[in-house]
């Protein structure tokens, strides 16, 4: 009586991982990510520029951190609503600033 235990899919792991509805879902939220992704790639370095930041260096991530970074975030949500997928999106975000607010609360008590 040996049942063959059926194997997930990556994308199928992925939709219980985020909890979404559909594996159709799954693929807009990936192409989102894809597209945010792309985007930055093709914007960091005329950003840094405008701002006159060297490549590599202190101070170039420091302007990472601080422009585009949130920049990724802004987004992120952009495509997000393009795509139909803004409420995941909008959920996600609060989860990452939440988490770094925790890092910050952590290191007050310090």
């Amino acid at each position: 009586m040996s049942e063959e235990i059926q194997k997930k899919s990556y994308l199928q792991k992925l939709q219980d991982k985020w909890n979404l509805d559909s594996l159709r879902q799954v693929i807009m939220v990936l192409i989102v990510f894809a597209f945010t992704g792309t985007t930055i790639l093709f914007i960091k370095q005329p950003v840094l520029d405008f701002f006159g930041v060297e490549k590599g260096g202190f101070v170039n991530t420091v302007f990472y951190l601080l422009l585009v970074l949130p920049l990724y975030q802004i987004l992120l949500l952009i495509y997000g609503f393009i795509f139909g997928q803004f409420k995941f999106f909008w959920e996600w975000e609060k989860k990452t600033f939440g988490r770094i607010a925790g890092l910050f609360k952590k290191r007050q008590k310090d």
